[in-house]
């Protein structure tokens, strides 16, 4: 398609997906295998502070990006009021900045009040927008995102992973089944009002009850593996009505169903580990590696084509970043349970693996993302 003469230029700042989807694609590329190689200690430096680091860089530096990103530009689209754009938009990117350099530089004090106060801005631009407009469906957003800044003062980790698994379920109920219906005749996807009840109760009982024992540990193991359990069965009970077996040659649409297969997976493991049966880091990265990062890589891959007035339909090289992503985690949460003797190497190749996916795409997707729509109309 040859550009029209307003599809030319810088468009970086025009809309808030295209600053932070750049932004958390070139972090994840970087930060992960360097840190793998220091966990693995091929790298002599203690730069990247231990699993610490990597757990609170992962959550509040490469996720909350893309959520920032995300909602920048749905938020808009839901009200037609205004979200951050221009200086302000960039302004914001330097706020996510400041909290990745402190954290590296400190892991201290600083660094926790920028990862809690970059949610706290997010959820104050796209309040006003949702107030404005009188969007009360979408009042939610703004509350888990003061949850998730409150999670970063603890720290209290899971909580904050238990808000971007909500978070993911229902970005996930409203737009799975309908990409499915869209993008392929007769599929057929459906819905069940009590399964969505179920489904998404079962994710707020958890983050209630890893709410209550981050302040006060008191829950027990019993009510998470009876909650952990119920919600397995509620999500695969949910994705089997979306019927992804008719989605495997569309691979923009397959990448959502399998990365929503992993949070069945990952409430499997929160089961077994709170029964101290497998290591509850394997239930994390299930979540944070199969379901986070395979919906991320498909929805930045999605929204960017849209936004930017392209076909919604994966080429090879998007394809192999859903296919890395994915392998990704088999290798992570695989690796620790089948092959615990070859555990540090599978959390390495696993890194490298991710590193390639996102490294694809933030090469691929630099001119789409810092140029304008490609049909000339405005973002």
């Amino acid at each position: 398609m040859s550009l029209t003469p307003e599809a030319r230029g810088f468009a970086l700042w025009r809309l808030g997906f295209r600053p932070f989807y750049l932004l958390a694609s070139v972090f994840a590329a970087l930060s992960a295998p360097l840190w793998s190689l220091e966990y693995a200690g091929w790298l002599p430096a203690s730069y990247f502070h231990g699993p610490a680091w990597h757990a609170q860089e992962m959550l509040f530096g490469f996720v909350f990006a893309v959520i920032a990103g995300f909602l920048f530009t749905a938020v808009r689209n839901w009200t037609q009021q205004p979200t951050p754009t221009g200086w302000l938009l960039a302004a914001y990117a330097l706020l996510w900045m400041a909290g990745r350099v402190a954290t590296a530089a400190t892991h201290g004090p600083l660094a926790t009040a920028l990862d809690a106060a970059f949610p706290l801005a997010v959820a104050a631009a796209i309040g006003v927008a949702l107030w404005r407009s009188g969007n009360r469906r979408n009042y939610f957003f703004v509350a888990l995102l003061a949850l998730a800044a409150f999670a970063a003062v603890g720290p209290r980790l899971q909580v904050a992973l238990d808000v971007v698994l909500f978070m993911v379920a229902v970005v996930g109920g409203r737009v799975i089944p309908m990409f499915t219906n869209n993008a392929i005749r007769g599929a057929g996807a459906a819905r069940s009002p009590w399964v969505e009840r179920v489904a998404l109760a079962s994710v707020l009982a958890l983050l209630a009850l890893d709410l209550l024992d981050g302040i006060e540990p008191v829950v027990g193991r019993g009510p998470i593996v009876a909650v952990a359990a119920i919600g397995a069965i509620a999500h695969a009970a949910r994705l089997a009505l979306w019927r992804p077996w008719r989605t495997l040659r569309t691979p923009m649409v397959w990448v959502l169903h399998v990365s929503y297969a992993w949070i069945v997976i990952h409430l499997v493991l929160r089961a077994l580990a709170a029964m101290e049966l497998v290591a509850s880091p394997l239930a994390t990265h299930a979540l944070t590696m199969g379901a986070i990062g395979g919906m991320i890589i498909g929805m930045i891959t999605r929204t960017a084509r849209g936004h930017t007035g392209r076909t919604i339909a994966a080429d090879r090289g998007e394809t192999a970043c859903f296919a890395l992503v994915q392998l990704s985690a088999l290798v992570r949460v695989g690796g620790g349970l089948f092959a615990p003797s070859l555990y540090v190497a599978s959390v390495v190749a696993s890194a490298f693996l991710w590193s390639a996916a996102f490294a694809i795409y933030a090469v691929s997707y630099w001119p789409v993302l810092t140029r304008p729509r490609v049909d000339g109309r405005p973002d």
